[in-house]
This record gives structure tokens, sequence and C-alpha cells, in this order.
């Protein structure tokens, strides 16, 4: 009877990693655009150009100045 507690226990693990993988993902989906607006950003700033914005989150790019 252990061994079938075990196997449960093992399924319930993998479904709980299931459900924190699939939130992960759907909250990346959802916030990668600003996230890499926000690294471009940076990057923009830090070879002295100018951050324009797309018209979507994510598309913005660095122009020269």
């Amino acid at each position: 009877m252990k061994l079938g507690n075990r196997g449960q226990a093992l399924v319930e693990y993998l479904l709980i990693i299931a459900v924190i993988s699939v939130v992960v993902v759907s909250l990346v989906k959802l916030l990668g655009g600003y996230l890499q607006d926000s690294v471009t950003k940076s990057s923009c700033s830090l070879v002295d150009k100018v951050y324009v914005e797309g018209s979507k989150p994510g598309e913005g790019q660095c122009v020269d100045k």
C-alpha cells in the first residue's frame, strides 16, 4: 500500500508543477512585451541612443540621436 501512496504523492507534485508552469508561461506571455521594452530602454541609455516606442508593447527600438 505504501507504494501506491508514493505514486499518488508523485502525481500530485507533478500536477502542482504543471499548474505553476502554466501560470508562469501565461504571465511571461502577457507581460513579455513590457519586459522587452524595459530592457530595450535600459540598453538604449547604455549605448547613448534614444528609445522610440512601437505601436505595441515589445516593438520599441533604439535610434540614433
